[in-house]
C-alpha cells in the first residue's frame, strides 16, 4: 500500500470563494480530510493560497510566509462599511479634484513600518468574538492600531473621474490589510476610499506563476512534495546515516552546527526530508519530525 500524498498545492483562489471553500474542494480532490491552508484570503480576493495536504498541514505553521505581494484597485470618492466593494457605501465625495500626483505623494506616508487600524469587519477577535460578527450584529467596533510593514507601495495606473480608480502593487508583512490601506489613503486625500479588486501574486517564495486553478487541479492534482517544499522554504542540513537514525526518533543531535538561525530542514543521505531542527547552544534540537 502506497503512502498518501503529502505536500503543498499552490491554488489560484477564485473570486467569491472563501479560503475554507477551497479547503473543502481540495479535500475531495485529494481524498483526505487532512487539508489546511496558510494566509486567509477574503472571498472577494483572488490569487495565491498555500494549501497543505496530509503531513504538510503540520508544516504550514513553520513556513516563512511573512511577506506577501498584491495587485489591487482602490476607488477614491466612496467609503464603505467594509472598506471594500462588498459593503454598503457610507459616504460619497467627488474625487474629480484628485490628481495622480497627489496620490503618488501620499503613498510614502503608508510605506515602511506603520501603525494600521484593521478593518472593523476583519477576523480579529474582540473579547473572544470575531470583529466582523460584532459588526454584523449591529455593534460599533473600534480596533486598536497594530504595527505592520509595507515594504513597497507602487502606483501602476490612475483613472481620474468623479470616482477615481487607482491600481497599485503592494509588498507587505503578514497581518497587513490592503483594504485598510485603501480606506486610509482615501481619508488622507479627503474623499474616502475603498478596495474594489485584490489579487495576491506571492506568498513568501510561492508565486502566482506556480499556482493552479481549481479546474486545473481537478484534471491534474499538482502537489509539491515534502522534499521539494522543505528545500524551497528552509535552510538545509545533510545528515549522515547515524544522525538520520537519531532524527527519526526525534533525538537531539549533539555537537551538530546547523549553520542557520530558526528552523532548518534536515535530510537523510537518500535526500528524504526528515524533520525541522534548530540550533540550541552546541546541539541541534527537534522542532517537528515528519517521518
Amino acid at each position: 500500500m502506497t503512502d498518501p500524498v503529502s505536500g503543498l498545492v499552490i491554488v489560484d483562489k477564485p473570486s467569491d470563494w472563501t479560503s475554507h471553500d477551497v479547503v473543502g474542494r481540495m479535500r475531495r480532490l485529494a481524498g483526505t480530510r487532512k487539508v489546511g491552508h496558510a494566509g486567509t484570503l477574503d472571498p472577494m480576493a483572488t490569487g495565491v493560497l498555500v494549501v497543505g495536504i496530509n503531513r504538510a498541514t503540520r508544516l504550514l505553521g513553520h513556513l516563512t510566509l511573512a511577506d506577501k505581494e498584491y495587485v489591487a484597485t482602490i476607488r477614491l470618492g466612496q467609503s464603505t462599511v467594509t472598506d471594500d466593494a462588498e459593503g454598503d457605501v457610507t459616504s460619497s465625495t467627488s474625487a474629480a479634484r484628485v490628481e495622480e500626483a497627489a496620490v503618488q505623494a501620499v503613498l510614502p506616508t503608508f510605506t515602511g513600518d506603520i501603525e494600521q487600524v484593521p478593518s472593523s469587519v476583519s477576523a480579529i477577535k474582540v473579547d473572544g468574538v470575531r470583529s466582523y460578527a460584532r459588526v454584523r450584529s449591529g455593534e460599533e467596533v473600534a480596533l486598536k492600531p497594530r504595527p505592520v510593514r509595507v515594504a513597497e507601495f507602487e502606483l501602476t495606473a490612475f483613472r481620474a473621474g468623479d470616482v477615481a480608480d487607482v491600481d497599485v502593487r503592494v509588498v507587505c508583512s503578514s497581518g497587513t490589510y490592503v483594504r485598510a490601506l485603501a480606506r486610509d489613503i482615501g481619508s488622507a486625500l479627503g474623499v474616502g476610499g475603498h478596495l474594489t479588486a485584490l489579487r495576491r501574486t506571492r506568498v513568501g517564495g510561492f508565486t502566482i506563476d506556480s499556482a493552479h486553478t481549481l479546474d486545473e487541479l481537478a484534471v491534474d492534482l499538482t502537489v509539491m512534495g515534502m522534499d521539494d517544499v522543505a528545500r524551497a522554504s528552509f535552510p538545509t542540513y545533510e545528515l549522515d546515516v547515524d544522525q538520520a537514525a537519531d532524527t527519526r526518533f526525534g533525538r537531539s543531535l549533539a555537537g551538530v552546527e546547523l549553520g542557520a538561525e530558526g528552523p532548518v530542514a534536515v535530510f537523510a543521505p537518500s535526500g528524504e526530508f526528515l524533520a525541522l531542527y534548530e540550533q540550541q547552544g552546541p546541539d541541534a534540537k527537534p522542532v517537528a519530525v515528519f517521518v
